[in-house]
């Protein structure tokens, strides 16, 4: 079985399109050899028709039918696994960006609480710098008041 290495969205796309070129290129060689096979099969079996049969004939035309039976269920199956594949590769690809989507919703959710919170608590900083400017402030000018008291005694 094939993995794929993940990235920040899943899967990693070309990883994945890779793979399914791949499949789909072999299913492609597979029908078109089967369909030169089916091809070569009719041909022969017209030659045969042309020949007055005898039991050796009889017996290669048999072998023949059976060997174009045989060949059209290859076809028929690989027909099927590439039709099976692509549904795959769909549902998977499906899946991916679904999972992406959620992923990047949760990121974006995320960064907008943290983004908040920071706004929050740095509006919470600059309250407690005015309060504590004030107090200072206050203080400052008590401190001085007490020094003009102290040269009054004087």
């Amino acid at each position: 079985m094939k993995t794929f290495s993940r990235t920040l969205h899943g899967y990693n796309p070309d990883e994945v399109n890779k793979f399914l070129d791949e499949i789909i290129s072999q299913v492609e060689k597979i029908i078109e050899s089967n369909k030169q096979k089916t091809k070569e099969i009719e041909k022969l079996q017209e030659e045969l028709s042309k020949i007055k049969p005898d039991e050796d004939s009889i017996r290669k035309a048999k072998k023949f039918d059976e060997l174009s039976s045989t060949l059209n269920k290859a076809i028929v199956m690989a027909e099927e696994t590439g039709e099976h594949i692509r549904r795959v590769a769909r549902e998977e690809r499906d899946l991916m960006l679904e999972e992406a989507k959620k992923n990047a919703s949760i990121i974006v959710s995320d960064a907008l609480r943290r983004s908040e919170k920071i706004e929050y608590e740095s509006a919470l900083l600059k309250k407690n710098i005015e309060i504590f400017k004030r107090k200072l402030r206050a203080n400052l000018e008590e401190q001085l008041k007490m020094v003009d008291d102290i040269e009054n005694i004087k």
